[in-house]
């Protein structure tokens, strides 16, 4: 049985991409090489290897682990923690005039 993936937008290609050079740089930054960081989050030199290329089939878990090896998980966190448009959106559905409900005379 084939494996389906999620097709991505050339966007989505361009940051996942960045992303696996963002992990390339950091952990050469830290002079760790392949192997130790591979055996420090329990993965494969292929599956680092496929992270620092920013292949997309790869699981999120491993991304998480590589970044929490390289002491980047709180990165991690950051993602989507300033949503900018969200809350336009959700203050543009706040202003938006309701009704009060109707009074029940019980």
């Amino acid at each position: 049985m084939q494996k389906r993936q999620t097709p991505l937008t050339p966007t989505s290609v361009k940051v996942m991409k960045s992303l696996g050079e963002n992990i390339k740089l950091a952990r050469l930054r830290r002079r760790l090489s392949t192997e130790q960081v591979a055996e420090r989050a329990g993965l494969s030199r292929a599956t680092l290897w496929q992270i620092e290329k920013g292949t997309p089939g790869v699981a999120m878990g491993s991304y998480c682990q590589v970044l929490f090896v390289l002491g980047l998980e709180k990165d991690l966190k950051m993602v989507a923690s300033d949503d900018e448009l969200g809350r336009k959106l959700q203050d543009l559905g706040l202003l938006e005039k309701k009704r009060a409900p109707k009074r029940s005379n019980k």
